[in-house]
Order: C-alpha cells, then structure tokens, then sequence
C-alpha cells in the first residue's frame, strides 16, 4: 500500500511501486483477491475485494514483471514485500509478544537472511569461467569478488536483522553506523559512524534498519551514504515492517530507491511507534 499526505492510494500487496504524487502505483504479480486499501486519512487498513475507486485514489495500473530486471528503469521508489510463506511465518513470530527474546533475535535474523536474499536478485554482478569438478570440466558462474559489497547495520536493532548476512552474501564488508531517536522529539542523533570517507567505486550496499517508522533515521542514514559517493542506484533498504510515514519521506527524497521489507503496517503512534508493528526490535532482540 502506498502512502500520500494528500491523497489516498491504492495499491495491491507483496510487492509495490511508489511513485510521486502524481505517479500511478502497482504491484507485480498482482492477485485481485489480495487488494488493500489505505486511506491517509484514516488510521485502519481495509480490505476491499473488487470495490470501484473513489474520486479522491489515484488509480491502479498493476503490470506484470517476471523479476526487478524488467521494472528497474523506473525512477520511482520500487517497495518489494516478498511473499514467500516463511517471511510470513517469521513476521508472525515477531509480532507475538509472547516471543521470548532468544527467538525473537533468531527470528529477525531469519527474516533479514532471506529478505537479503531477494534484494540481492539480479543485482549482484557475476563473472563466469571453467572449472574441473570431479567428474569433469564445468562451465560455472561466481559472484565477481572485485565488486564490494557493503552491509551497513543502523544500530542497534539493525545488527540483529543483518546477523546472517554473510551466509547470503559472499566477502561482504560490514560498516556500523549508530543512530539512536530522542523519545520526545523523535529526532535522529548518530553516536556511532564507521562508514569510510567515500565507498570504493561501484559498490553496492545493503542498509539494513528493522523499523521504518516515522522515516527520520533512514533519511539521515541514506544522507550519509549520498555523502561517501553512493548513488541510489547502489543502495538497498533492507527492513522487517516499513509504515507510510517512513516511506513517503524516502519516496520524495530519494526516487529510484528500492526498499524490502517484511510487511507494511498502515500506521504510527504519536510515540513513533509502528502499530501493529512488532514493539521496540532492538530490546527485544537483546533483552536491554
């Protein structure tokens, strides 16, 4: 589902495109029967099943794609909920409050594992050659080690959703940055930054925060990858449960963006907090 402050979108679920205001949205894919509804004015996601759009939605065009490849010239920003049964079932194990915090942690990273992996389809650049295997010459196709890959964790809930990433990802680099979100203005602070002064030429770089909320540590985060030389081209948003505000802010400032997440929950709190979302990631991944 999309997000506008002026207008009402529709949008289908799993796999979604936003685009400026003016812009259509659409899902990959699309199943009519999965057709949601959000409406900015009011705080409740409805399910609507062949319902006419009001004068106030912008209407739907969904298109078909068999991958990102077909649909990456776009300059909007592409939001990709991947329907895979177990995103589902670790989405589910996280909002349980009754997760006790070693499953919760062990789930987080099983969700940031295969979201990881999704992200990383047809992006990654490859190099092919020969190889002897036991039996005989094979013709085989690796991941090119010349191209950097990144992983940039926000701390700290961030660590424990990028915690498999080097079993997704091969001879990964890992930069910490930490953000922390003051209670009362919900305003972004960095306390930690170990990102290089500029990112070697042509990397590609997986930012990895678990809740994007109110979108304001995402926004400062994706600033100080703009200043060390990446383009939004190379840069993937990794998250467990995205919420409109966070992403309408990332669609206007930063089209082309490509974000993955588990699931995209239709509000936030007056106390920054997504609901139904999944409660504070970074205490219950660590239990502090």
């Amino acid at each position: 589902m999309a997000y506008s402050i002026s207008n009402a979108f529709r949008c289908y679920s799993e796999t979604l495109r936003f685009g400026p205001r003016q812009d259509q949205c659409g899902r990959v894919n699309p199943s009519p029967s999965s057709l949601l509804s959000f409406n900015s004015s009011s705080p409740f996601l409805g399910q609507t099943l062949g319902a006419s759009l009001s004068r106030r939605n912008i209407p739907v065009r969904a298109k078909m794609a068999a991958s990102e490849g077909s649909i990456n010239a776009s300059n909007r920003m592409l939001v990709f909920v991947p329907p895979h049964p177990l995103i589902k079932h670790w989405i589910s194990v996280l909002r349980n409050d009754q997760t006790p915090c070693p499953i919760f942690r062990n789930a987080i990273g099983e969700l940031g594992r295969l979201l990881m992996y999704e992200a990383s389809r047809e992006w990654l650049p490859t190099v092919v050659g020969e190889i002897m295997s036991p039996m005989g010459a094979a013709s085989v196709e690796f991941i090119d080690p010349r191209e950097p890959i990144a992983v940039v964790p926000i701390l700290r809930a961030g660590l424990a959703l990028a915690e498999h990433a080097s079993t997704v990802l091969p001879a990964n680099k890992i930069y910490h940055l930490g953000i922390s979100r003051d209670e009362k203005t919900l305003l972004p602070s960095v306390y930690l930054n170990k990102l290089p002064d500029e990112f070697p030429k042509n990397s590609r770089v997986f930012l990895v925060d678990p809740m994007l909320a109110t979108g304001g540590t995402i926004i400062a985060a994706m600033d100080m990858l703009k200043e060390r030389g990446l383009s939004v081209q190379q840069i993937k948003v990794i998250c467990a449960v995205a919420a409109p505000p966070a992403l309408s802010k990332l669609n206007e400032k930063y089209p082309g963006l490509h974000v993955y997440a588990g699931i995209i929950d239709p509000e936030v709190n007056e106390k920054g907090f997504i609901i139904p979302g999944l409660g504070d990631a970074g205490d219950r991944s660590f239990g502090t």
